[in-house]
């Protein structure tokens, strides 16, 4: 009986997993995703300020694979009985399962953002600030100066230049880049007229703006919600082991420690270095150690040695609008070194790398570079 592979996510890791798996292990390998498009979540800040981006339907992308495609919403994983249950459809059996299921935008953690705040964590959260900025008033707050609020409050502020945009960040600005790179978003922010607000906590989200935890009231007519991301509680349900932010934990294979016939790849799982650091949630995490945790997985099946995954930092790429941008280069760990690519020139380099992922997908053996 040919052996059944079932992968949950048609994202950045998931769809490269499906097709590497038909590839390499010669199973029937079928992928379920909630929605029959394959969406470039490192471009919803593009779309939320108005720009087109590409249609890319899965059943193009996964054409002369061989892998099965299922549009439906997967409500639970029963591993004693190795099934995938879903909103619509049958279940759905398997023999060895690909955990893909990424992460989504944290709406619970502060009073107020499920209610009022808006995301470009999913396609349609992002299409839904869209349409809210051509209608709403004149000022935005963005809370959260990590890398997608960074990108968020620069591509607001250049697409819509009346629009008075503010940064709110409960540290500093570009905390994680040098302080090379730090002095470059902040000229950036100052030419297009973003204010930044460090060492900002907001407590509570309100329709008519926000609430600082020293009591203060900042006004917005949108309030854009960037400061966390979650993943889906279906993996702790299920019973497999999972950390504290409901991560699947993985071995270093990034197979699950408790389900040796699962693995867990992506946002969704809690993968390390050999040196012990947690990997950050990326594309450019995700897509290496997909390729190394699927090729491991044909391994096994193919009776050979599946070697540990092994990964080291290179880059950080932040765009700020069309014109400009960010490239932070990083030790092994991630850690920031002084020499920093900027202006146009960096944001042909993102564009480049963002090209990329999709050049990918389409090619899931190439090298990930992202």
């Amino acid at each position: 009986m040919t052996t059944q592979i079932v992968v949950l996510g048609g994202g950045y890791t998931g769809l490269g997993a499906a097709k590497l798996a038909a590839r390499w292990t010669g199973a029937q390998v079928t992928l379920v995703n909630a929605s029959d498009r394959f969406v470039e979540r490192v471009r919803m800040h593009q779309l939320a300020s108005g720009q087109r981006l590409r249609d890319l339907p899965l059943r193009e992308l996964l054409a002369k694979t061989g892998v099965r495609l299922v549009v439906d919403k997967v409500v639970a994983v029963d591993p004693d009985s190795r099934t995938v249950r879903l909103e619509v459809g049958a279940p759905i059996a398997y023999d060895q399962l690909i955990y893909a299921l990424g992460s989504r935008a944290d709406l619970d953690s502060v009073p107020g953002v499920r209610e009022h705040a808006f995301t470009v964590a999913s396609h349609d959260q992002a299409v839904d600030l869209r349409e809210r900025l051509r209608q709403a008033g004149q000022t935005v707050a963005v809370v959260g100066g990590g890398l997608t609020g960074i990108e968020a409050a620069s591509e607001l502020a250049e697409t819509y230049p009346d629009l008075k945009v503010r940064l709110l960040t409960n540290g500093t600005l570009g905390a994680a880049v040098s302080r090379k790179a730090q002095h470059h978003l902040r000229k950036v922010f100052a030419r297009l007229g973003v204010d930044v607000r460090e060492n900002a906590r907001v407590v509570e989200v309100r329709a008519d703006g926000v609430l600082l935890a020293e009591n203060e009231h900042v006004g917005a007519d949108t309030v854009v919600w960037t400061a966390g991301f979650e993943v889906s509680p279906l993996a702790a349900e299920a019973g497999f082991e999972v950390d504290a932010r409901g991560r699947m934990v993985v071995d270093d294979t990034l197979r699950s420690v408790s389900h040796p016939d699962v693995i867990g790849i992506g946002d969704a799982a809690a993968m390390h270095r050999e040196t012990g650091q947690e990997l950050r949630m990326a594309c450019a995490t995700g897509l290496p150690t997909m390729q190394q945790a699927v090729r491991a997985m044909a391994n096994r099946m193919h009776g050979k040695p599946a070697k540990p995954v092994g990964f080291r930092f290179f880059n950080q790429c932040i765009s700020l609008g069309r014109r400009d941008g960010l490239v932070q280069f990083v030790r092994g760990d991630d850690s920031p070194r002084e020499a920093i690519l900027t202006g146009r020139a960096a944001a042909l380099y993102k564009e480049t790398i963002v090209r990329g992922t999709v050049i990918f997908e389409n090619h899931p053996t190439m090298p990930a570079s992202v």
